[in-house]
């Protein structure tokens, strides 16, 4: 199925490579702009903003609570019904170690609250956490995308694999630009989009 998006794109081929190049054109502009120093950080509207920034002029639905039912795999994200309570309990969450801030990631992608593009928005969202609470972030370079995504399935009952392996990838660089742009690109890696570098677009 084609989402529906503003720019008319009927292909999914053509709308895969179109939303990589103008996401990770605002990804890096976040970043440039220092935009990305105005997002609440650890709270479910900081997440709205992030993904509100990447999405907007592709979709409708940028930055809001998706009102269907998604599914990855066998794995079905939180009903529509519960999604409004769980966000708000996300929110409570506390964010002050390594250990917490992980838990409160998994819950948000437990959550999945947007119809599309919740890994690469999370995954922003998430180095802004450890940033602010811990003083590092992670270089995803070093985060082997077969591990992440099996780790993150399991997360769902149990958090320790993706802790150990997120851990190991920790880094002070915390506002190292070309980090920044490389881990945009090995967090579309993840979901499948390699035509375009960051940095490049």
């Amino acid at each position: 199925m084609i989402l529906e998006n503003k720019l008319d794109i009927t292909d999914q081929v053509e709308l895969a490579r179109v939303e990589e190049k103008i996401t990770k054109q605002k990804a890096k502009q976040l970043f440039d702009s220092g935009d990305i120093t105005k997002v609440a950080m650890g709270t479910f509207e900081g997440l709205i903003y992030i993904h509100n920034y990447l999405f907007n002029d592709i979709y409708d639905f940028a930055g809001k609570i998706r009102m269907v039912n998604i599914a990855k795999g066998y794995f079905r994200f939180v009903p529509v019904m519960y999604l409004k309570p769980s966000l708000e309990n996300i929110d409570k969450m506390p964010q002050n170690t390594f250990d917490e801030i992980i838990e409160k990631y998994v819950e948000m992608n437990i959550a999945h609250p947007f119809r599309e593009g919740n890994g690469r928005a999370t995954r922003i969202w998430l180095d802004l956490i450890l940033k602010k609470e811990i003083k590092k972030v992670i270089d995803w370079n070093l985060v082997d995308k077969e591990e992440y995504l099996s780790a993150m399935e399991r997360s769902v009952v149990k958090d320790i694999e993706i802790k150990f392996l997120l851990k190991q990838a920790l880094t002070n660089k915390i506002d190292d630009r070309n980090l920044f742009m490389k881990g945009i690109d090995v967090s579309y890696h993840y979901e499948g989009y390699t035509q375009f570098k960051t940095v490049e677009v």
